[in-house]
């Protein structure tokens, strides 16, 4: 699983493409998210052990709910010529797309909170964008990009609602 971890945070494609093949990779997708979302809340950790648990739920459903939008916009609004996907394809490369997230742990010192989750937040929606790609045979890397944005905009805006409401029942 470790030489996963590595070939996904170098952007490795061949990694991508097989785990989108592999079913028996569905549970390091979720552990790798998991974990990014526990490197994540120790860096931040100013919610206690409670905050650290909100968070890992958060992070493992909004990545269940991300594969679904991407399975849409992708398949559905933006399909190209190739396109066939499913959602544990989806899951399983967006779950590796997570890997790069895991340096967020760095956070944990104080100076280096900010820039670590740049260089994270960069990195990983660079990973996404090539998981895209590949669970969804798109030949060039700018429909997948397009799935991305887009998604990422409904994705926003779903959190806003939820943070609404949220901040409604406090």
């Amino acid at each position: 699983m470790i030489d996963r971890i590595v070939r996904a945070a170098k952007l490795d494609t061949a990694l991508y493409e097989e785990v989108e093949h592999d079913k028996g990779a569905n549970w390091q997708a979720f552990w790798i998210v998991v974990l990014s979302g526990l490197a994540a809340g120790l860096a931040g950790a100013r919610a206690g052990p409670g905050g650290l648990i909100a968070g890992i739920a958060v992070a493992l459903g909004l990545w269940l709910l991300w594969a679904g939008v991407t399975l849409f916009v992708g398949t559905k609004l933006l399909s190209g010529p190739a396109t066939q996907a499913n959602y544990g394809q989806l899951m399983r490369t967006l779950g590796f797309a997570a890997a790069p997230g895991l340096i967020r742990v760095i956070g944990i010192i104080p100076f280096l909170y900010g820039i670590t989750s740049l260089v994270a937040s960069i990195w990983m929606l660079l990973a996404t964008i090539v998981a895209v790609q590949t669970a969804l045979d798109y030949k060039d890397v700018w429909r997948a990009t397009v799935v991305v944005l887009v998604g990422w905009i409904i994705m926003l805006v779903v959190s806003f609602v939820f943070n609404i409401r949220v901040i409604g029942f406090r």
